[in-house]
């Protein structure tokens, strides 16, 4: 298994969207003041807001249908369970209406297999949060202490990053008294031994990088406070993090190492080593991934070139431990998967002594088993899975050679596979039931081509009587960023919501993500990432001009870095959109670095502090190239206010200057959930319904 820490005044709105401005130095922000997240005004603020949008969108007779059948799917008890395996027994995170926080539980792979398995509850959240008086949001855990019997348990309040991280027994069933217990922090921990870790976090307060992560690792044994704790890395300030990490594999072989980011996607990797930490030699745009019985996965992102041969960027590689122990920092890589010009990795997994790779070729899902040879060779034995699906590992068992994969498509129910990585032979365990009617409906592929000439696929999913009129009410999906693949997948409220309605769903694969690999991503970074915004504006008119839709039809929806997307689209093409979903957005872009975890991203978007750079930036941002007099579409602009990874700064400011200049919009703050749509299903289920009420009064009237 592998682990790593994540980790002006004088302007008042009022909820009719009038403004009152105060005076205000030429070249003043005049809505820094909503840059206080919760401060009294602002919270006063975006209460009003609140209020004025529910007032639209909660009132439409459309939307309390919308929001039942949302919590109807996310509440549904016969959803599908997604597994774990822990020590070879079966763990599973689960909420539903009874379990509103959630339950973690536990079964064993042969009761799962039954059509009804009998789970033990092994951490419930809703009773932890009720005793302790806290909202806790579940964050995962880290079953990787050497014996296997100890786990890190990450607990987040209202779902932000910041974390608790506590030491649980698997075998008491409970924290454990006197253990590990680190205070909230945007933070990770390792475990060097069972009675060590290796902790990043704020140990000082300031102690972080410019991007609000820890830069500083120490070793924490059992039994000692914080303070007593030795150090044993320390990076810069100016560095974006650094993280602790380990690495084990079902036949004993274990490690720890130190990761060090000097920017989202360059870092430098160290070995935790007896004699002290020792650099490994692998490229900076490269990544641990796993370990198969002693042989070391490597991703690079970046053309490697080491002993005579260049391995390219985009590939899987590995190398044999006890050798890269003995000299870490000249290692002899063996090539387990090379990609082609159309294809990219997609998921993996390892169990004891298989490696179950997944890729895509030309954004269609391919699933293969990988063996070791003694020489650090690998074969590879197809997987037969559905074609034309994303597909993706589940979890396999690093103490034997089970695995359980899955296969989803835009009308096809998600389907969870076991399987025997050592025969390949694959059996159907679970298949969702469907939550729509999709018999009416067809997805394709289709290319447009975008300004330079590239060739740009999207995917559509549309009625099969869809007539080409130019009249159906569309949605557009894209994100084009951090070399994140879009590929299909069975969104059950998307369909109820909006397919069954008649309604057209298009995702596109824009430069910036990782569709075609590193190559892909890296088209559209800093300064070219103009070709992102033309790629996604070449699919509206590809779809408009083929009379799939038209302009007063079209809407579109993205979030986080899609939320750029959405608002670089809304500034420079309003004429092209009736509808705009701007989610968890970031939208200043002259002031991104000083927001949230934003520093952290000036390896994707450039930084301000360089003339080139920030000319680009201002050029695109979305915030700055609003302007008055412009007839742009009514958006709907939503955030959370526990957001600490984009921060809720940008969509408020966003929204605070189109009612400053008197344009329509819709604004929402959900106060819970994160870097997301809500901490509950009730939430997320409620941000949904609002979303589909707004595409379906927008497009569909």
């Amino acid at each position: 298994m592998i682990r790593i820490g994540a980790a002006v005044a004088g302007l008042a709105i009022l909820g009719s969207g009038l403004v009152t401005v105060a005076r205000a130095a030429p070249g003043d922000d005049p809505f820094l003041w909503l840059e206080s997240v919760g401060d009294a005004r602002s919270t006063a603020w975006v209460k009003e807001q609140n209020t004025r949008t529910l007032g639209v969108l909660q009132k439409d007779p459309r939307f309390a249908g919308f929001y039942a059948d949302a919590l109807k799917i996310g509440e549904a008890t016969d959803r599908l369970v997604y597994p774990e395996f822990i020590n070879g027994k079966l763990y599973n995170f689960w909420q539903d209406a009874t379990h509103v926080r959630g339950i973690w539980r536990m079964t064993s792979a042969e009761d799962y297999a039954t059509g009804s398995p009998t789970w033990t509850t092994v951490l419930d959240l809703d009773a932890l949060a009720k005793t302790e008086g806290k909202n806790w949001v579940w964050k995962g855990a880290d079953c990787d202490s050497p014996s296997r019997t100890h786990c890190l348990i990450s607990l987040s309040e209202g779902g932000e990053d910041a974390v608790t991280v506590r030491e649980f027994d698997l075998t008491a069933g409970a924290f454990v008294p006197g253990g590990f217990d680190l205070p909230r922090s945007k933070q990770g921990a390792a475990w060097e031994s069972d009675d060590t870790l290796l902790v990043a976090r704020e140990w000082q307060p300031g102690e972080v990088t410019a991007s609000s992560y820890p830069y500083i690792i120490k070793r924490l044994h059992r039994g000692q406070p914080l303070a007593a704790a030795t150090e044993i890395f320390r990076g810069e300030k100016a560095d974006i993090w650094s993280f602790p990490g380990d690495l084990s594999d079902g036949s004993g072989h274990r490690f720890a190492y130190v990761g060090l980011g000097h920017t989202f996607f360059e870092s430098e990797t160290r070995l935790v080593t007896p004699g002290g930490l020792k650099p490994l030699g692998i490229p900076k745009k490269a990544s641990l991934a796993g370990m198969v019985d002693g042989h070391v996965l490597i991703r690079i992102a970046e053309d490697w070139k080491t002993n005579g041969t260049t391995y390219p960027s985009g590939a899987l590689l590995s190398v044999e431990l006890g050798a890269m122990e003995a000299d870490p920092a000249h290692l002899v890589p063996h090539v387990v998967f090379a990609p082609g010009a159309r294809q990219s990795i997609g998921d993996l997994g390892a169990t004891r002594d298989r490696l179950i790779l997944c890729t895509y070729d030309n954004v269609r899902g391919r699933a293969a088993i990988y063996t070791p040879a003694s020489d650090g060779s690998w074969t590879a034995q197809p997987l037969a899975l559905p074609d034309n699906s994303s597909l993706g590992v589940v979890t396999a068992d690093d103490r034997g050679n089970r695995m359980y994969l899955d296969a989803t498509g835009f009308l096809t129910p998600t389907t969870i596979y076991s399987g025997d990585a050592v025969s390949g032979a694959l059996t159907v365990a679970k298949t969702a039931p469907a939550r729509f009617i999709a018999a009416s409906d067809v997805a394709e592929q289709h290319e447009a081509v975008s300004r330079d000439g590239t060739h740009i696929p999207y995917f559509i999913v549309h009625p099969k009587s869809m007539s080409l009129d130019g009249s159906n009410p569309t949605i557009l999906y894209g994100y084009g960023g951090f070399e994140i693949s879009l590929t299909p997948t069975y969104g059950a409220t998307l369909g109820k919501l909006w397919l069954e309605h008649g309604g057209v769903y298009v995702l596109a694969n824009i430069r910036g993500g990782g569709e075609f690999g590193p190559a892909w991503h890296e088209a559209a970074l800093k300064t070219h990432r103009q070709v992102a915004y033309d790629d996604f504006t070449a699919v509206a008119r590809d779809l408009i001009a083929r009379k799939v839709t038209s302009p007063r039809r079209l809407g579109i929806m993205g979030g986080s870095n899609g939320g750029l997307l959405m608002g670089v689209e809304f500034t420079q093409h309003p004429e092209l959109f009736h509808a705009v979903d701007i989610q968890v957005p970031l939208l200043d872009m002259l002031r991104f670095e000083h927001i949230a975890a934003g520093a952290s991203w000036v390896g994707e978007y450039g930084s301000v502090t360089i003339p080139d750079q920030r000319a680009f930036l201002a050029k695109i941002s979305p915030y700055n190239n609003l302007k008055a007099g412009v007839a742009y579409p009514e958006p709907l602009i939503w955030t959370t206010t526990k957001d600490d990874r984009v921060g809720p700064q940008h969509a408020r400011k966003f929204a605070a200057k189109l009612a400053a200049m008197h344009d329509p919009y819709l604004f929402y703050e959900v106060t819970e959930g994160g870097h997301g749509a809500g901490t509950n299903i009730k939430e997320t289920s409620f941000t949904s319904a609002l979303e589909y009420t707004y595409f379906t009064e927008k497009l569909m009237r």
